[in-house]
Parts: C-alpha cells; structure tokens; sequence
C-alpha cells in the first residue's frame, strides 16, 4: 500500500466485487486506480454467499450484465489464479408445477431438462421424491472467500493502490475525503453496498434502500458422491427472474406457502453448493430491515438442516460455520446513480452482485465516464 499517492484516474470507495469490477475496468485500460476500504479486505457480502454465479436465471438488464460478468469472470480466474468452474446449475424438481416452471424456462434455451436418473448421478440426493430436474448450461461456481482475495492480489500486482482500514468521510466532486487524507480522482465510484445510506443518505433514500440480512451455515457431509454443480430448488424458482416471472410460477409459489407456511416466513432459497474442500454451503432465508438485528434465530438453521437430510443422501451434516450476510436491497434490481460529474454510485439491489457486479461496472463507467475498450492484452 502506497501511502503516499493523494491522487489517482480513479478512486474506488468499497472493495467488494463490484468495487473490484471498477478496479479491473480501469486498470485493464491503462489508469491509475485507488481502492479505498474502511476494513482490512473484502470481508461484507461479496464473501459471505455460495459462490454461485447464477447468470441463466437472470432476465434483461440483470442478464445482460451477468453474461458481461461470465467472461469477466473467466478471465479474471485465468488471470488472478483462483478457483471457478464451468459447472452450470442443477435444479432438483420434486413435484410436477416445478417441472411445468421449468419447462417453461427452458423453452428459451439455454436449459436442459433431466431425468430423475441422470439428475441423480450429478446430485447425490435421495431418489424418494424427485420427478426430475433441469442444468442451467451457463452458470459458474467459485469459492468466494479465496476468489475475493486472490482479485485483490491480481488488482495490487497491477498497480492498483489498496487502502485498507480506511474510511470515506465523504466524496465531494471528484475529493474524496478519508481518515488518512484526502484524494483527487479522475472519476470516483461510490460501490459500498448497503453502506450508502451512511456515505450518501440522500441517494440511499432516491431508491429507497433498505439491508437484507440472511443466515447461511457450511457443513462437513458424507455423500456417496461429489455434487457437481450448484443446487436449486422449487424454492429457488420462485426467486429467480426467469423462472419466478412465467405463468407456471403462481401455482408453485402457492403450494410451497400453503405446505410450509414455517419456510415461507423464513423467505427460504433452498440451495446448496459444494465447496473443493467437501464441505457443503447450506442456506439461505432473508429479513428486510432498515436494520436488521444481529440474533440469528436458530429455528432457520434446524429447518435449513432438516431440509438438507430430506434432500441429500446422506447422514446428519456436521456444522462447521454460521453467518449472517446483509446486502442492499431496494425496489429496482440496481442502483446506479451519477450524483454529479465524476461521481458514480453502483449497487446491486438484488442479491445478485457476484452474478452481475462485474458487468454492472463494466459496463457503468464505460458509459458515465466515456472510455474507450479496454486494452485487453493487459492481464
């Protein structure tokens, strides 16, 4: 870290993945770059996920920046050296209104339907139950935890100026004031997440951000064989644009309230991934808040464990890890706001800033702040 550069073509505020993703936009075109962070690394949502990146579930403007992302992200795991998988997505179908959602998705291409057999010999779950399944094709898996921080060694091997345990007092024009100094830039990009609301309250209440707090847990599992891809399940369909916005999807939203009216207050998204060490992400339920509390409830945790021993083949998982992971959440999938000249502010108010936070900048500051291609032989 550089201490002493008090200027730079850009100045990045936040260095989860969508600050990376304008940190690569700028280096990757020859610019000098300062990312400024007030912990000691990435640490908020862009690690605490599943690592999944879930680009065929998405629909217009969240799809165009998700396909962006693929290639970003292929290439920046080429370049930076970190773990990610051409895997696609499993989706394992248990009654015959998911199947229907399905097919209707896949309709469009880009999903192939499964048997009961083939989905079970790239999914170790139990057969009792299953009416078949679907592989979204484009989709990628990464660890988050060690891709975060490898982005970061890549970024800083490039000249990017990472300063740490720094924090933004504010950002007028194109100054960026912190508590070890002020900063000129080029251009500024605000991506702090939820944060917003603290750096700029008023831009936070345009687009009416709130937290989303969530509760996900990592097991060590005994599975007769590997799970090859991310999982979904019917409780996933009715989250995901692509499959939560078709006709079919109504009726499966009602049963799942109607059976489990317990896992329906929880807000579940039934989904597993498997992490290169064997162990097993397992999660999620969702509180909208302006301020979540911090108290997990531990009946999330017991209905997410119960659901996991009914779905997989496989004794009772061993809980390695509990976490709550908070991200903004808003009525649009994304806040993209030019405060004024210079300044942007980026979001994903979805969910989906590993899906989309790379083609989100990507694309962003090429329009706000007219630049050209990037140069792309520069790695």
């Amino acid at each position: 870290m550089n201490g002493a550069q008090h200027s730079a073509d850009l100045v990045v505020v936040g260095s989860g993945i969508i600050g990376l993703g304008a940190a690569y936009a700028a280096v990757r075109r020859g610019l000098t770059v300062i990312v400024v962070d007030r912990a000691d690394a990435p640490v908020g949502a862009t690690i605490r996920n599943f690592g999944h990146l879930c680009i065929g579930a998405q629909t217009g403007e969240a799809r165009r920046y998700a396909d962006l992302s693929r290639d970003l992200w292929l290439r920046l795991a080429h370049d930076a050296d970190f773990w990610l998988r051409e895997s696609g997505t499993l989706v394992a179908a248990r009654h015959a209104d998911e199947i229907a959602v399905l097919e209707q998705a896949a309709a469009d291409g880009g999903i192939r339907m499964l048997e009961t057999d083939e989905l079970l010999r790239l999914a170790p779950l139990r057969a009792e139950g299953l009416v078949g399944g679907a592989h979204i094709e484009t989709d990628l898996q990464t660890d988050p935890r060690t891709a975060a921080a490898a982005i970061v060694r890549h970024l800083a091997a490039q000249g990017v100026n990472f300063r740490f345990r720094t924090a933004v007092t504010s950002v007028a024009g194109r100054r960026v004031e912190t508590t070890r100094g002020a900063i000129t830039a080029g251009a500024v990009v605000v991506a702090v997440n939820h944060d917003v609301d603290q750096l700029l309250p008023e831009v936070a209440a345009r687009a009416g951000v709130e937290r989303c707090a969530l509760d996900m847990m990592r097991a060590a599992v005994t599975l007769p064989h590997p799970l090859t891809a991310p999982l979904l399940t019917g409780w996933s369909l009715v989250r995901y644009g692509r499959f939560a916005n078709g006709a079919a999807a109504g009726a499966l939203r009602e049963r799942l309230h109607s059976e489990r009216p317990d896992l329906a207050a929880l807000d579940l998204n039934q989904m597993y991934t498997q992490l290169p060490d064997g162990t097993l992400i397992i999660g999620d339920s969702h509180t909208t808040s302006s301020a979540p509390e911090p108290f997990q409830p531990e009946a999330a945790f017991a209905a997410f464990l119960a659901e996991a021993e009914a779905l997989f083949d496989m004794p009772a998982p061993r809980v390695l890890e509990r976490w709550q992971g908070v991200y903004a959440k808003a009525q649009h999938e994304f806040l993209i706001d030019r405060v004024e000249e210079g300044v942007l502010v980026l979001a994903a108010t979805t969910g989906i800033g590993m899906t989309t936070g790379l083609g989100l900048a990507e694309e962003n500051l090429t329009a706000a702040f007219g630049w050209a291609p990037a140069m792309e032989g520069t790695s």
